[in-house]
Formats: structure tokens, sequence, C-alpha cells
């Protein structure tokens, strides 16, 4: 009878640990087709056709492809003739990309599609990928902030796994066909720099690719602050925020990170926008910690009273 007791009791602590568990998860959309299935990573971003939103397709997608990517997007087939399109082709992905990424993995086909619209002032940059396994939408906010994006939604998608990198030269490509500005192919070459070294620094170290992200947006934080000044200063910030959100680098990774960010500083960047990305980044680590914080107490409670129940059976 006792044994019955106990376990009846512990299925239901179980269950309510489980809920606390979930305090620090988002919610996230999955997304079906016959060949495939993605998760929504990131910010769950919507966006709608009354936004006129640029498109921007891989231009290799055959039609199944595309319709599985656009329904990621939200968008109805029978409204595809209602958005505004760019299509980017492979030459243009290893334009960027070939000083960065092996050409193996560049692929010969133009797959990653990207939908964005431009939103007000102050709200941020706003990122979900589907069927993206490589880059993070972390990633993409912190390079898209350097090459002086600010206010979006976006939306990055592919048919199947793929790993991303190219999006962002869809993105670029969108947002210059929306705005009618040119974006400095020296910014847009370091945008691509970073977004690499950050996934490389990922893959390499043993720690959650959100604290990765905050620590390279903290160090644009400390640029745009004025400082960091010199090589060493850099490698001595690098050693302060990779002990404050607990990553191990490499004498490698730092000299990766040490020259990324020499050459961001040598560049006219809208250090302001990127300034205060790097708070918005320190606001949601905290509120991330503070989620952690209350799951964990919430299950030690949990815990504490399971022991003290078994020990009226005992």
């Amino acid at each position: 009878m006792k044994n019955k007791y106990c376990k009846q009791v512990l299925a239901v602590i179980l269950a309510a640990t489980m809920m606390a568990g979930t305090v620090s998860t988002a919610t996230h959309r999955v997304y079906a087709s016959e060949e495939t299935q993605a998760t929504e990573e990131g910010d769950n971003v919507v966006i709608t056709k009354e936004e006129k939103p640029y498109l921007a397709l891989g231009a290799d997608l055959t039609a199944d492809q595309q319709h599985t990517v656009l329904s990621y997007m939200g968008i109805d087939v029978a409204d595809f003739d209602n958005y505004d399109v760019v299509y980017v082709n492979n030459d243009e992905e290893h334009k960027y990309l070939d000083a960065y990424v092996p050409k193996k993995q560049i692929g010969t086909k133009a797959l990653s599609s990207v939908l964005i619209s431009l939103t007000d002032k102050g709200n941020g940059i706003k990122v979900s990928t589907y069927n993206i396994n490589y880059c993070t939408a972390g990633m993409y906010k912190n390079a898209l902030a350097t090459a002086g994006i600010s206010d979006a939604n976006i939306i990055v998608a592919g048919p199947f796994a793929l790993s991303g990198t190219a999006a962002l030269v869809g993105t670029f490509e969108a947002y210059e066909k929306m705005t009618g500005e040119t974006l400095d192919e020296d910014v847009v070459d370091a945008a691509m720099d970073e977004l690499v070294t950050t996934g490389d620094l990922e893959q390499s170290i043993d720690g959650d690719s959100e604290d990765v992200e905050a620590m390279i947006a903290d160090l644009k934080g400390k640029i745009a602050n004025g400082e960091l000044n010199s090589a060493e200063d850099i490698e001595n910030a690098i050693d302060e925020l990779a002990d404050k959100y607990e990553i191990n680098i490499s004498d490698e990774d730092k000299q990766k990170i040490t020259k990324l960010m020499e050459k961001l500083k040598g560049l006219d960047l809208d250090w302001g926008s990127i300034k205060d990305q790097a708070q918005d980044w320190a606001d949601q680590l905290q509120n991330q910690l503070s989620d952690k914080d209350l799951g964990q107490k919430i299950a030690d409670f949990f815990a504490k009273l399971w022991e003290a129940i078994c020990s009226l059976f005992n």
C-alpha cells in the first residue's frame, strides 16, 4: 500500500516538475510537408502581406521546394504574385562567402530563402528559421546589425536542412531592393566574416550558442563605447567575457575573434544601433537566467516535497 501511494505521489510530482522545466522553454511552431518537417527556431516571427515584405528566393529551388519554403513563411502560393521577389543565384553566394566558407559547403545550388519586412524604429531585429542547422537566429541578428539593419522581421527557410550561411546574401539583396539603399561592400564582407566566425566558435566550444552570440554582441558594444583601443584591449575583453558567459575559448579562437573585432573597429558602422543591440542581448540573457532560476527553484521545491512525503512512509 505504501508503495502504491508513493508511486501516485511520484507521478504527480514528476508531472509538476516537468511543467516547471518548461518555464524557460519557448513555443515553437512545427510545419510538415510530404517530404520534410521543420520546427521554428528563434522569435516566432509572423510576417503578413500587408507589411509589404520582400522575398529573396534561392534561384535553384524546384517548384515543390519553393512551395515548401513558402509554407514555412506563411505565404499562400495563390498570393505569390503579390510579393516583391528577388532571386539569389549560386554565383552571388560564392562571391560573398568564398573567403570564409569552403566551396563544397556553399555547394552549387542556391536554395536558402528569406522573407523580410521593415518595422518601426526601436523594434529591433526579430528572426525565425526553418530547416537551418548551422546558423542560429542570434547569428543572423549580430551580422545584420553589423551591416546596418536595425529594425526588421525576418524568416529564413530551406526546403530541407541547410547551413543557412548563404541566406544572409539573400537578406542583404532583399533589403537593398526594398529600401533603395546600397550596403557598403566592406561592411557586408565584415558581416559575412562575423556570421562564419561566430558559427565556427559555436561549433568548437562546449557551451550554449546564445552565450557565444551574447559575447560577440557585448564585444561590439564595448567597441561602440570606445573601450577597446588595441588588440591587447580586445584580448583582455575576450577573456573577461569568456568568464562572464562561462565559455572555454582556445588561443586560436581568441585570435579569430580579435581579428574580427579589429576589422569591425576600422569600419564606419552604425555603432549606435550596435550598442543598442548589445543592450538587448544583455536584457534577453538576464531574462533567460531569471527563467532558469525560477524553474530550478520550482524543481528543487518538489524534490524536497518528495523527500518529505517518502520519509512519512519509512
